[in-house]
């Protein structure tokens, strides 16, 4: 593998993990968001990765990145309140919230953060390497 391959892969994965935290932080933000309905109600979303294996295969790489193959929503159930007094309420006096768990989004959050600056220290590691073989190959 080049040294110039590490940047591709390094880069593609601290792309993915800055969608990762772009959606954690959406999460986040929709935690205490109300709903009158079922339907209107925020989601959780996570995304999706997929190694990019047909681009190695095609130019027979042992090193792939990885890209985002799409955002998918939670299917894990709203929380329905019983609270007729709540501007929001349906017609039955329920609200519904979000399917989102602050504590596991943290963490996830925290791992995406972890995950795209060990992308970064690659990255500063690779290019130290090219740096020191352009001195070498200068003296």
């Amino acid at each position: 593998m080049s040294l110039f391959n590490i940047f591709n892969v390094a880069g593609s994965g601290m792309s993915a993990q800055s969608v990762r935290l772009n959606t954690t932080a959406s999460n986040i933000a929709n935690a205490d968001a109300v709903s009158s309905s079922i339907g209107t109600t925020y989601r959780a979303r996570h995304p999706i990765f997929e190694a990019t294996m047909n681009q190695a295969q095609k130019q027979q790489q042992s090193s792939v990145g990885v890209a985002v193959k799409g955002i998918v929503e939670s299917d894990l159930p709203l929380t329905k309140t019983f609270s007729p007094n709540h501007p929001m309420a349906d017609t039955d006096g329920y609200i519904y919230k979000p399917n989102v768990n602050v504590m596991e989004e943290m963490a996830d959050m925290i791992s995406a953060s972890r995950s795209y600056q060990m992308n970064v220290q690659v990255t500063d590691a690779a290019k130290s390497m090219l740096q020191q073989t352009l001195r070498i190959g200068k003296s």
